[in-house]
């Protein structure tokens, strides 16, 4: 299992190691090597003792506007809305003085 870690050194005091959920651990060693390992061991303490690292797979649910879609299929406004869409789009094409 790799996990990503901070490393930094701590002024006068070495270095800090220290990991994210479900690992927020964070201890501190003379070399960076030594915070590394301390951080090594309590995890594997936690492991251990029974703790568990696994995977959760969680579907996604419905998009939250698929129920509006299709929803102007059968309106007898929409044809006539997508011509004045149309003809508006070509004036602006058309007109000089819009960027």
């Amino acid at each position: 299992m790799e996990i990503p870690i901070l490393i930094e050194p701590v002024k006068g005091n070495g270095y800090r190691a220290s990991g994210g959920e479900p690992f927020a651990f964070a201890v501190e060693g003379a070399t960076r090597e030594e915070a590394l390992q301390k951080l090594r061991d309590l995890i594997q303490d936690r492991m251990a003792a029974g703790a568990e690292v696994v995977s959760l797979d969680v579907p996604p649910g419905p998009h939250p506007w698929s129920s509006f879609a299709g929803m102007l299929r059968d309106d007898p406004m929409l044809d006539a809305w997508k011509q004045a869409m149309a003809e508006y789009r070509r004036k602006m094409d058309e007109d000089p003085d819009v960027p």
